[in-house]
């Protein structure tokens, strides 16, 4: 069975840019592209009226914004199956549950109503943690979001926990015929930095051969099946969360990483993933390992 890309829509500018990339991502993996409001109007308004009477304003709302999204993408992408419908329950509770048979979920960084600036929308920032599918918040600059770096930027730090990620990472720059970027970042400890001069070079070389390695284990299992694909693997100094959001300026999208413990409700986000998705000057893909 395929399963589709769902995109959340709410009729804002951000949710038009989250459509809009979703059905290029849709025709460039060959899926269907599933199109859905969250509304709670039968809460606010009333039950659902009997044939013949008249529909809640906010239900009329709901479905012209549903049917206004779905006829964008058919106009941008003519060859996808779309399909679209409005979910009476909150945003958060709906699009976790599409996301239980989603191929990925793709979301705007910000939702109507909420403050514009940098900081997430709640509701990306809530999806993003708890879904059983890969989140991808669509935000960034022009040329990231037009996808003309020709470069996936993939975080690796603990190569057990990311198998999903760098398989996600590796499909996407297949598709994409692009650079698959292999990031990981060493900080080295602020004792070795103080040490004398020789002490320290030493340390560094061990840190960043222990990145190296890292690179290696995560990559070495999947690069066979996608002889296709360059693949750069780079390590660096400095603080993950800072390096990644500095380097996604050249890339066209952020792939990271989330442990999910099953039976754990809470927000599982770590720093990198959490400043990626508000600071990132391209789409971020977290891509959910499930422990």
């Amino acid at each position: 069975m395929v399963h589709p890309l769902v995109v959340g829509t709410d009729g804002s500018d951000t949710a038009f840019r989250a459509l809009d990339w979703a059905a290029d991502e849709a025709a460039r993996h060959g899926l269907p592209l599933r199109v859905v409001y969250a509304s709670r109007w039968e809460r606010f308004e009333g039950t659902v009226p009997p044939d013949g009477g008249e529909r809640p304003s906010e239900q009329v709302l709901a479905e012209s914004v549903v049917a206004s999204a779905a006829e964008v993408a058919r106009r941008k992408q003519t060859d996808i199956e779309i399909s679209g419908e409005v979910l009476a329950t909150d945003a958060i509770t709906a699009l976790l549950n599409e996301g239980l048979h989603a191929t990925a979920l793709i979301l705007g960084s910000r939702g109507r109503g909420e403050i514009a600036g940098l900081l997430l929308g709640s509701v990306s920032l809530a999806v993003s943690a708890r879904a059983r599918c890969p989140v991808i918040v669509v935000r960034g600059d022009v040329a990231g979001l037009a996808g003309t770096h020709g470069r996936i930027l993939l975080t690796v730090a603990d190569p057990a926990a990311e198998t999903a990620a760098v398989r996600f990472a590796f499909r996407e720059a297949a598709a994409r015929q692009c650079t698959l970027e292999a990031v990981c970042a060493w900080p080295l400890p602020v004792r070795d930095a103080t040490e004398a001069p020789l002490l320290a070079a030493d340390a560094r070389r061990y840190h960043e051969k222990q990145a190296s390695a890292l690179l290696d284990e995560a990559l070495d299992g999947v690069v066979a099946e996608y002889p296709a694909v360059r693949v750069r693997r780079v390590t660096v100094e400095g603080p993950a969360h800072k390096v990644l959001v500095h380097r996604t300026a050249a890339a066209d999208l952020l792939v990271t990483g989330a442990q999910q413990r099953h039976g754990h409700f809470g927000l599982q986000l770590g720093r990198l993933a959490h400043t990626a998705l508000c600071h990132a000057t391209c789409p971020v893909a977290v891509v959910p390992q499930q422990v």
